[in-house]
């Protein structure tokens, strides 16, 4: 078996397909289904937003009936009929993505340029038995970590919710790298969404125990719709953008540690906005904070506390909140009592 690597860019991709010279041999494939519309519209921005994706893998032998090269998809198959089906005006693109509500005709010729000249990477295998394929597949995957439950719903699900998430997780990256709330490796096992999703769960079920089933029952009801997501993702760039102006000493603090910041995200849209079940027992002022110079210096301190664990003193209760079982809702309701304060007062 020998592999080499190779460049094709989508036009010569599309050149290929439409001459038969590129095919899916749906026996290597683990799964022939297509995309849905999310999936789709999120991978073809992120062509345009010239990000790479993980490589495609063609098999290529030569035909000597009639003397041609041929070549078939052997992973990759949804990643190609997606633009395929993009080059051929088969779905638009979603209104939250670049070029949202366009297909690939509506596009200017610069754009669509960008599209074609998009330059793929693509490992061609030659002289291997199918048996060989599936053992080199069979080897890569051997020495990847088990998925993680945020991972888990992430192959699992395919719905809006799902994307929401995902989106806001990018919108938000850079705050949360930037102040400290996420190492890049926690963002990449998808830390950042799970903690996106479990403050939406606040805003329908106040203050909870976090579990992964119910977790699961959000993404599973958010399967086919999820009318709260353009109000839900304002809510969460308008809290942290307040958070980057008005409470710029909170970065890299202890109230970044990733149930911290849950606490405090969750607090800011439940006082400004009012999201939240009636079972939350707060009034709500309609502002992110009665004082903010104040509020951060309080807010400063709850975080230094906890650095230092003072299990004594007038910061107890949050310091006790932010040890044991983090996502329990005795601890949750420690830390989101000492916040709302902060916030209120």
């Amino acid at each position: 078996m020998k592999i080499s690597s190779n460049n094709y860019s989508i036009a010569e991709i599309l050149d290929m397909l439409k001459r038969r010279d590129l095919t899916v041999n749906t026996s290597y494939q683990r799964g022939t289904e297509l995309w849905p519309s999310g999936p789709r519209s999120y991978f073809i921005d992120t062509i345009f937003a010239a990000y790479p994706f993980p490589k495609i893998y063609f098999y290529e032998d030569f035909d000597d009936v009639s003397g041609r090269t041929r070549r078939e998809i052997v992973d990759g198959q949804q990643r190609v009929s997606a633009i395929e089906a993009f080059s051929k005006d088969e779905f638009a693109l979603a209104d939250d993505h670049a070029f949202g509500g366009h297909k690939f005709s509506d596009l200017d010729d610069e754009a669509k340029r960008a599209f074609l000249q998009y330059v793929v990477a693509v490992d061609v295998i030659r002289d291997a038995t199918q048996a060989e394929i599936v053992e080199m597949f069979r080897r890569m995957n051997a020495y990847t970590l088990p998925l993680n439950e945020a991972e888990k719903r992430h192959a699992a699900y395919q719905g809006p919710f799902k994307w929401t998430m995902l989106r806001l997780s990018g919108d938000a990256g850079e705050f949360f790298s930037q102040f400290g709330v996420f190492t890049n490796r926690q963002m990449v096992r998808m830390a950042d969404q799970e903690l996106l999703a479990e403050t939406f769960i606040f805003t329908k079920e106040g203050l909870y125990s976090s579990s992964p089933a119910l977790t699961n029952k959000y993404y599973k009801a958010g399967e086919f719709d999820f009318p709260e997501s353009d109000d839900f993702s304002n809510h969460v760039i308008e809290s942290i953008q307040f958070i980057a102006e008005k409470f710029p000493n909170l970065r890299k603090s202890f109230m970044m540690k990733p149930y911290a910041f849950y606490t405090l995200l969750c607090a800011l849209i439940f006082n400004r906005y009012g999201t939240g079940p009636d079972t939350v027992p707060y009034a709500t002022t309609g502002r992110f904070a009665a004082d903010a110079q104040r509020a951060e210096q309080r807010l400063l301190a709850l975080a230094n506390a906890h650095e230092a664990k003072e299990t004594q003193g007038p910061y107890r209760d949050y310091v006790a909140g932010c040890s044991g079982g983090t996502n329990r809702l005795t601890q949750r309701t420690q830390r989101f009592d000492a916040v709302m304060t902060a916030l209120q007062t």
